[in-house]
């Protein structure tokens, strides 16, 4: 079996979509903070929710449906659950994500627009990938974007190591009870929220219908 580049896709939007407001404040925050005392945290929040960031796309690729419908199964009041957790956080998220990736704008290409008028602009753009583009716009999209954030995450590590005259320390902390929220924060959020599987379970599904068509 050859290797072919158009066959990856969900995985990288997996990734793609965890990279965010935690990846970019929190994470640096943690790290200006505790520098490396929270890798325990770290591998502890993976470990533990490596199983259900596996399940989703496991379960569409043996099943040929998504998490939504598993959860059906169980009855619809799982799906008012879940309904209601989405609905209750998906505001603060979205506005969240939209302001901070409006800041980074305004700062790489200039304050010629308001804050708010790049959130504007941000959403639309967004709207027309997914109306106009749809997963397969999505995915080549992701595999570009993965390749410049993997390429620039590297990068900035060897020019930090380069510069710094400071030897790292690896002794793990706890933070104090002040910090505890941040704490939580971290780890909730990282690498990502759990709901992130159903997202999965539904773009290995659509990776699936179009690896179909190539065939």
């Amino acid at each position: 079996m050859t290797f072919s580049l158009k066959k990856i896709g969900p995985g990288l939007l997996f990734a793609g979509a965890a990279i965010g407001v935690l990846h970019l404040v929190q994470s640096t925050k943690a790290g200006a903070e505790f520098g490396f005392g929270l890798i325990w945290a770290l591998l502890l929040v993976n470990i533990f929710k490596y199983p259900f960031f596996q399940f989703g796309p496991r379960y569409a690729m043996a099943t040929g449906e998504t998490l939504l419908d598993g959860y059906k199964k169980l009855g619809k009041d799982v799906l008012v659950v879940y309904f209601i957790l989405t609905f209750a956080t998906m505001f603060t998220i979205q506005t969240v994500v939209t302001i901070v990736t409006a800041g980074l704008a305004s700062s790489l290409f200039g304050d010629f627009i308001s804050t708010e008028t790049w959130t504007v602009v941000i959403l639309l753009i967004c709207f027309i990938i997914l109306i106009i583009g749809k997963y397969n716009f999505l995915d080549k999209l992701m595999k570009f974007i993965i390749i410049v954030l993997s390429i620039s995450t590297i990068a900035t590590l060897v020019f930090a190591f380069q510069n710094s005259t400071k030897q790292p320390s690896l002794n793990q902390v706890f933070p104090h009870i002040n910090k505890f929220g941040f704490l939580i924060a971290f780890m909730g959020w990282m690498p990502a929220p759990l709901d992130i599987s159903i997202w999965h379970s539904l773009w290995a599904l659509e990776k699936k219908k179009q690896t179909k068509n190539l065939m």
